[in-house]
């Protein structure tokens, strides 16, 4: 029988056995929120939609879960209870999912929490549905594959500092590979051809979540987060075996 439903239900009810969950999602949804009102100008653009909101979404998740990710396996081993894990009847495998998917449940209810906002878009106004539930889509999709990529750093090391360090440098670059301003940067300053700047463009979190943005739904932009997230747990298996 599979470990990964018990697995799943202690990590997720772990998060709020200590106030820091709750700081998290308060914190969170005032980071999100405050950015689409005074950054995004939310009512400014008389726009009934949430494109100020969801427009600074991959910034915020690289710290954010970053900090979710970086206590997955770190913790474990700092408080040498990684030992006792692997001595109950679970194979890595069940131990990386079971754990990955109660964090990604985590960060998918952080996520919706922002449901006010629909709210409020739908009394000031008549929204698209169907970009709202792709945007949401692909924001627990792009959570997903940032959380993969935050695991698999947390397996290498105890030291939760290094693993949020580690996590926030790459998922950073993740996200600038897509930013206008990079690749304008890329294809002026350094002159590289434009097949070279899309395929660069194509690594990042940036590039696949705008689509979900504007209301598209690409399958190549599903597995991009899905095949990320599944190639960085397979790392995450191998380096805890190791």
């Amino acid at each position: 029988m599979s470990q990964i439903p018990p697995l799943f239900k202690r990590e997720f009810l772990g998060y709020f056995r200590s106030p820091v969950a709750y700081v998290f999602l308060v914190v969170f949804l005032m980071a999100s929120v405050g950015c689409a009102f005074f950054l995004g100008g939310f009512f400014r653009n008389e726009i009934a939609g949430l494109d100020s909101y969801f427009q600074f979404l991959p910034w915020l998740f690289i710290p954010f879960i970053s900090a979710v990710g970086m206590r997955l396996w770190s913790e474990e081993k700092r408080a040498g209870t990684i030992e006792l894990l692997f001595t109950l009847p679970v194979t890595t495998l069940e131990a990386v999912l079971g754990k990955f998917l109660a964090a990604w449940a985590f960060l998918c209810l952080a996520i919706l929490l922002s449901f006010p906002m629909v709210l409020t878009v739908a009394y000031l106004g008549d929204p698209d549905w169907g970009v709202l539930a792709s945007s949401y889509l692909g924001s627990m999709l792009m959570a997903g594959g940032f959380l993969g990529v935050c695991s698999l750093t947390s397996a290498f090391t105890k030291n939760q500092v290094v693993s949020f360090v580690l996590s926030v440098f790459v998922c950073f670059l993740l996200v600038l590979l897509g930013w206008s301003v990079f690749t304008d940067f890329l294809g002026g300053y350094l002159a590289l051809p434009a097949w070279l700047v899309d395929v660069v463009s194509n690594f990042s979190f940036k590039t696949h979540f705008d689509a979900f943005a504007k209301g598209i739904i690409d399958p190549k932009d599903v597995m991009f987060f899905l095949s990320l997230a599944g190639f960085c747990l397979f790392l995450n298996v191998l380096v805890l075996d190791r």
